[in-house]
C-alpha cells in the first residue's frame, strides 16, 4: 500500500509544479496584454499558444469575462488554478498520507 501511496504522492508534486508553472505564464501573458508586444517574438507567440485556448474557452463559457474592453479571463483562470491547488492536489495528499 505505501507504493500506491507514495505514487500518489508523486502525481500531485507532478500536479502542483505543472499548476504552478502554468500559473507564473498566466501572468506573464496577461503582463504582456497590456504592453502589446511584437506578435512575431517566438516568446510572445509560445505564451500567446500556451494560454490563449484557455482564455478562449472561459470566454465562451463565462460570457461576462469581457467587461468594458477589460478581458478578466486570466483572472478566471489564475482563480481556477488556485482552487484546484487547494482541492485536488491537498486532497491528494491528505489521502496518500492515510494510505500509509
Amino acid at each position: 500500500m505505501f507504493v500506491f501511496s507514495n505514487l500518489l504522492i508523486g502525481v500531485a508534486r507532478v500536479l502542483d509544479a505543472v499548476l504552478n508553472l502554468y500559473f507564473w505564464i498566466v501572468i506573464v501573458a496577461a503582463v504582456l496584454s497590456w504592453v502589446n508586444p511584437d506578435p512575431y517574438n517566438p516568446i510572445v507567440r509560445i505564451l500567446r499558444n500556451l494560454t490563449e485556448p484557455v482564455f478562449y474557452r472561459v470566454r465562451k463559457w463565462i460570457p461576462f469575462t469581457y467587461v468594458g474592453g477589460l478581458d478578466l479571463s486570466p483572472v478566471v483562470v489564475l482563480l481556477a488554478i488556485q482552487f484546484i491547488n487547494a482541492v485536488v492536489i491537498q486532497s491528494l495528499y491528505q489521502f496518500a498520507v492515510t494510505m500509509r
